[in-house]
């Protein structure tokens, strides 16, 4: 699939994000390559693979020990906030 400027202005728009003249020259070739790649994923034909329960399936994953290796800080942190109260933040109220 190939992309025009004008494609990439239009998502630019709908995404609200501005763009310089050296971006718009830049975006549409490399915008286009990855839709090819995933046009070439698609072709692929998965239909007859079978999922796998697990990635590591016949194999041993080693795991570490599950134990505590932080001990808790949260006052240490909240001596620097602005206000605190009840152990939690306090912050200015944004939604009316």
């Amino acid at each position: 699939m190939s992309l025009t400027r004008k494609d990439v202005e239009g998502i630019a728009h709908l995404a609200r994000l501005q763009m310089t003249e050296a971006e718009l020259a830049a975006y549409p070739e490399s915008l286009s390559k990855i839709l090819t790649l995933v046009d070439q994923l698609n072709a692929v034909p998965t239909g007859v693979i079978e999922p796998m329960a697990h990635p590591l399936e016949g194999e041993i994953q080693r795991l570490r020990p599950d134990g505590v290796t932080e001990t808790d800080a949260h006052r240490k942190y909240q001596a620097n906030a602005p206000q605190v109260a009840s152990g939690l933040y306090v912050v200015p109220r944004v939604i009316e």
